[in-house]
């Protein structure tokens, strides 16, 4: 599987230096999946089908300067991003800390400048105002803005990977006022909250 012929087909447009290093990320990432089990992605298809999952809102949203990426585990989506969006600067935060340590790991094989990996509970981060806040996989949309309300300022955005419960997630949050939009590609909902008004 080529994955330069997978990011056109989805209207991906990165460098060819960025494919290089996700492709090296990739033969890292199922390396170190034999031993420590951080992904579920197996094979060299399914590492790349959460690299296309996870680059995908390139194409309908900009990048600001500081992102937050809550329960990066094994890379996705934060890293993915980070390789592809090198004028932003991206904070991994990774509770456990064999999925903190082959962050850390890829992050100085690649050379990455512009990532810091932080292996805490995003509650027990310093209070930040980050332009944008990821997270995919990690709990419900409720729960993860009141875990981060000190990382939000008044103009930080979300941009959540989600389900199909995305619907019933929204719905069941009264304590914040959301303005949204839900991009949707085959079974992901990309939750992009464009502002959080607390009521």
């Amino acid at each position: 599987m080529d994955l330069y012929k997978l990011l056109d087909a989805n209207d991906i447009h990165i460098s060819a230096c960025d494919v290089e290093k996700l492709d090296k990320f990739s033969d890292i990432l199922l390396e170190w999946n034999k031993i420590h089990n951080l992904t579920g992605a197996k094979d060299k298809k399914s590492v790349y089908e959460n690299i296309i999952d996870a680059l995908y809102p390139i194409s309908f949203i900009s990048f600001p300067k500081n992102v937050l990426d809550v329960g990066t585990g094994a890379g996705f989506p934060g890293l993915v991003l980070a390789i592809a969006k090198e004028e932003s600067h991206f904070t991994l935060c990774e509770p456990l800390k064999k999925r903190a340590t082959f962050l850390r790991f890829v992050v100085t094989m690649l050379g990455l400048s512009n990532v810091t990996v932080v292996s805490k509970r995003v509650e027990d981060l310093e209070v930040f105002n980050f332009d944008l806040i990821t997270s995919r996989a990690v709990t419900n949309t409720k729960l993860l803005l009141s875990l981060t309300q000190n990382q939000r300022g008044v103009d930080t955005k979300y941009l959540l990977y989600k389900g199909s419960l995305v619907f019933d997630e929204i719905d069941n949050i009264s304590d914040c006022e959301l303005k949204y939009d839900i991009f949707t590609k085959n079974k992901r909902n990309y939750l992009y909250i464009w502002s959080v008004n607390v009521v």
